[in-house]
């Protein structure tokens, strides 16, 4: 049977600029792999995605906010309780677009409904509102991190 693949492999004409663009793709999009079909032809692009670039997108952020962060350690045991959690599994996004601000920031009041952060899943951008009023107090994701269903995002005191 290993033999059947190497014959395909050596038929199947590989599309050098296309494999460029899918790569550009997922740098643009932050995703970690696409995957492209044509017929019996399909492409997977694949990177293994660092906290590096991250905490670079986050550091902004993280500077403004140490004096509203200092009473979450207090808070730290009952995060899950008042945290918002995702409702499926897919790629969290903190801003609507990159190069804009964060829809929330620790510190911030929000009102039921506000939208706190991005979830893509199979090509959705579905919005996470909060549930409720209150103050942002932790922020449990980074941008562009995979995250799984019932895992806390956001919580909201």
């Amino acid at each position: 049977m290993g033999h059947d693949r190497g014959e395909k492999a050596e038929n199947m004409a590989i599309d050098g600029k296309l494999v460029r663009e899918l790569a550009e793709l997922l740098a643009e999009t932050g995703l970690s792999e696409i995957e492209v079909e044509d017929g019996d032809r399909k492409i997977r692009v694949a990177r293994q995605l660092t906290a590096a670039p991250v905490q670079q997108y986050a550091a902004p952020a993280l500077a403004a906010a140490p004096v509203a962060a200092a009473p979450v350690p207090a808070a730290a045991p009952a995060v899950d309780a008042n945290a918002v959690k995702s409702p499926m599994v897919g790629t969290c996004y903190l801003a609507g677009e990159p190069g804009v601000p964060n829809f929330v920031s620790v510190g911030q009041a929000v009102k039921a409904g506000d939208t706190l952060l991005i979830i893509e899943a199979m090509k959705v951008m579905n919005p996470i509102v909060a549930p409720n009023a209150g103050t942002v107090t932790a922020i449990l994701v980074e941008n562009a991190q995979p995250v799984e269903f019932d895992q806390p995002l956001v919580v909201i005191a």
